[in-house]
């Protein structure tokens, strides 16, 4: 389980094919200075979990289905990476519950710069727009938000914006993201499971007419 608060960017240093999927070799020098074997770490959102370190890196298997539905597939040698280790038992939740579950990805769509800020608006999947509200929770790269605009629900295309301060910008990866660019996305558990019951609710009601 994770906050969403990154706690640095580390970056690839190797990857190494491993049957259909990666071994990957991030250098994180924070997260790798107390790692141990079995513990989880979310790298751009993913839930991933050591299979060995050093002083500062740490090593993690990535299967064939993360590859393919997160934009970690997406990474190479060299990328920069916003790292978070597992949030404690007491630790205050600083950002919302994320438990480094993708669920899918968004295009970059548009960068608006400001002073001070910075606007992002991002595609979404059209299965998990009734699960984005504004001023709700996302998980942006692993990197918790608030949702600062929305489609509408009859729009063409889905997308939410996210409006960045700088402390932000300049902690996580955020900071360099253009259009094109790919975003690992997480939606508030909360609404996912609001949205399982009413999907069982409406099986139900139409059972018993």
């Amino acid at each position: 389980m994770f906050t969403g608060i990154i706690e640095e960017i580390g970056q690839i240093a190797a990857i190494t094919p491993a049957g259909d999927g990666w071994r990957l070799t991030v250098h994180a020098p924070k997260a790798a200075a107390d790692a141990v074997h079995g513990e989880s770490i979310a790298v751009g959102g993913v839930c991933l979990t050591v299979v060995g370190s050093t002083a500062d890196t740490f090593d993690a298997d990535v299967m064939k289905q993360t590859l393919d539905v997160s934009a970690l597939g997406d990474v190479t040698v060299g990328s920069r990476v916003n790292i978070e280790k597992a949030m404690p038992v007491g630790a205050r939740l600083g950002g919302h519950i994320v438990q480094g579950h993708v669920d899918g990805t968004g295009e970059v769509l548009e960068v608006r710069p400001g002073d001070q800020w910075r606007v992002l608006r991002i595609s979404l999947p059209t299965d998990l727009a009734p699960l984005v509200v504004d001023k709700g929770s996302i998980s942006v790269a692993g990197t918790s938000l608030t949702v600062s605009a929305v489609s509408a629900p009859d729009a063409a295309g889905a997308w939410f914006e996210i409006s960045l301060i700088p402390e932000t910008l300049a902690a996580t990866t955020l900071g360099t993201l253009a259009p094109g660019e790919r975003v690992n996305l997480e939606t508030d558990i909360l609404a996912r499971h609001v949205e399982r019951l009413l999907a069982f609710r409406t099986i139900e009601e139409g059972g018993s007419r």
